[in-house]
């Protein structure tokens, strides 16, 4: 099974740490983010990994090399310009000729890859997109009012929950004849175009612990429960 880790990201949100070091390079108990992406996915049956890279990619791929020390075969993708978070997709498309997972560079999840690749399949969609609840608590209390504006109710800090894209996709071949080739393209983009012309998509919900590590709180919290998830 094949999988691409999309690392071409500038990780401005994490400075000052990606001014010295990329941002799926980062050290996360005794592995970097990356490390523990690839082999999470070797664990799970994938053999063939792609990077698509852009910032600093010399650095990315001197330190990852060629996937050996990983059990895996690792191909390295550098793109000339920034093509966003679907675009990098293009410049491997004669590789990606069956189904395979993207991810991005910064997520981290206990959920079975093969299980998500399976449902795929089974679904029959081009799109398969990995999701995920997340709560958190609103920072100001929430009024109610009535049309004589008297208030009726007060919540304080009220949780809110919202289903989220986590990052996390399973692609057919079939994709590529929506993905312009070699221009900036995001995700979202892909996914408007494809509910515009009624292309069916499918959801996966993650039932696993994930996370998302685009921010400095987000990598001090993944600092503190990779022992318990990850190592």
């Amino acid at each position: 099974m094949k999988a691409v880790i999309l690392a071409g990201g500038l990780g401005s949100r994490l400075r000052p740490f990606t001014e010295v070091i990329p941002k799926p390079l980062l050290p996360l108990g005794e592995r970097s983010i990356m490390e523990t992406q690839i082999l999470t996915l070797k664990n799970f049956g994938f053999t063939e990994v792609f990077i698509a890279t852009n910032y600093m990619s010399d650095y990315v791929e001197a330190f990852i090399g060629d996937g050996s020390k990983y059990g895996v075969r690792l191909r390295f993708s550098k793109e000339e310009q920034p093509l966003g978070t679907c675009g990098p997709l293009s410049l491997l498309k004669a590789a990606l000729d069956e189904p395979f997972i993207v991810l991005n560079g910064d997520v981290l999840t206990r959920m079975s890859f093969a299980d998500f690749h399976t449902f795929s399949i089974k679904h029959g969609s081009i799109l398969t997109v990995a999701t995920k609840i997340v709560t958190t608590p609103f920072r100001f209390g929430n009024v109610t009012v009535d049309s004589e504006n008297r208030i009726t109710g007060v919540e304080e800090k009220p949780i809110l929950s919202m289903e989220i894209l986590a990052g996390i996709y399973c692609m057919t071949p079939a994709i590529f004849e929506h993905i312009p080739a070699g221009e900036y393209y995001n995700m979202d983009a892909l996914i408007k175009k494809l509910l515009k012309t009624d292309e069916p998509i499918s959801r996966y919900l993650i039932q696993d612990y994930w996370i998302d590590i685009g921010q400095v709180e987000d990598y001090s919290k993944a600092k503190e429960i990779y022992a318990e998830h990850f190592s």
